[in-house]
C-alpha cells in the first residue's frame, strides 16, 4: 500500500538522505540495507534481470523495514515505469535523460492526470481498496518521485531546457556513463567528467531542483556537502559486498598468500 515518502519530505526540509543501488534481486539484501540505516534503495531493473513478481517482493521487503524503494527502469520504457509504480515503488529513476521530451515521456507514465496519464489500476498500491481510488490518485501524485538520471554529454548541454519545464523531483548524476560519453570510459574523476557534474549541480541549483551525488571518496562526499547537496547514493551493494569479502579474506589469509 502507498507509503509516505520520507525522502521527498527531507528534500523539502534540511535533512540528508542516503541510499544504495541494489542489483541482486534478493529481499533479504533489501532488508539488510534498510536495517543498516539507509534511507532509500534504488532497485536496478536497467542492468539486472528482475521479473515483475521479484520486483514486487523486493519492494515489500523495503516496506517491511521502512526503506523508501525507488526503481531504476530501462531507458525509454513507459511500461516499466507503470509496472514499478503498480508494484509499490515510491519513485522511478529514469536513465539517460537527454532531452525535455525524454522527461516528459517519463512524467506522463509516472503521474496521473492532470500531471500525466499513468494508467489507472487498483491492486496493492491502494491497499486493495483501503485507500479510496480517487484519493489514491491524489496521494500518488504527491508522494511518487520522478528522478532524472543525467549521464550523457547531450543531457548536460540540454539540462537548462530539461529543468525549465518542471516536473522533476530529483536529478541523479551518472559519472560512469558520462565518462564514456566524453570519450574517457570509467575515468569518473577525469576533469571533463568532474566539470560536467559541477555544471549539472549548478543548473539544478539555479532551477531549484535537488541534486543527488554519488561520491566515490570521503573527500567527494565532504565537497558535495559543502556545496549544499543533501542526497547521496553511496554506491552499489555488489561492490560493497565484494570489497568486504576480499578484505575479510585478506585479513585472515595474510600477506604470504597474496
Amino acid at each position: 500500500m502507498l507509503r509516505h515518502n520520507t525522502v521527498k519530505e527531507r528534500l523539502s526540509g534540511s535533512g540528508e538522505s542516503y541510499g544504495l543501488f541494489c542489483s541482486i534481486p534478493s529481499p533479504a539484501l533489501v532488508e539488510m540495507i534498510g536495517c543498516a540505516g539507509y534511507d532509500f534503495v534504488v532497485l536496478d531493473t536497467e542492468h539486472s534481470l528482475v521479473d515483475p513478481q521479484q520486483l514486487e517482493n523486493l519492494i515489500r521487503a523495503a516496506e517491511a523495514v521502512d526503506l523508501v524503494a525507488f526503481v531504476r527502469v530501462p531507458e525509454a520504457d513507459p511500461g516499466a515505469i507503470l509496472r514499478a509504480l503498480d508494484a509499490g515503488a515510491l519513485g522511478v529513476v529514469v536513465p539517460h535523460v537527454r532531452t525535455r521530451a525524454d522527461l516528459d515521456a517519463a512524467i506522463r507514465a509516472a503521474r496521473y492526470a492532470p500531471e500525466g496519464m499513468r494508467s489507472l489500476n487498483g491492486g496493492r498500491v491502494p491497499g486493495f481498496g483501503r485507500i479510496e481510488l480517487t484519493e489514491y490518485v491524489r496521494r500518488a501524485n504527491a508522494e511518487i518521485m520522478v528522478i532524472a538520471m543525467v549521464e550523457d554529454a547531450e543531457g548536460v548541454d540540454e539540462l537548462p531546457a530539461i529543468l525549465a519545464g518542471g516536473g522533476v523531483d530529483l536529478v541523479l548524476e551518472g559519472a560512469a556513463d558520462l565518462s564514456q560519453s566524453y570519450g574517457v570510459p570509467w575515468q569518473t574523476r577525469h576533469p571533463m567528467v568532474r566539470e560536467a557534474l559541477q555544471r549539472v549541480h549548478a543548473e539544478c541549483k539555479a532551477h531549484g531542483v535537488p541534486f543527488c551525488a554519488i561520491p566515490r571518496t570521503r573527500e567527494d562526499h565532504e565537497q558535495w556537502q559543502a556545496a549544499g547537496v543533501r542526497t547521496f547514493v553511496l554506491g552499489e551493494e555488489r561492490g560493497l559486498a565484494a570489497r568486504a569479502l576480499r578484505t575479510h579474506l585478506d585479513q585472515h589469509r595474510g600477506p604470504t598468500h597474496a
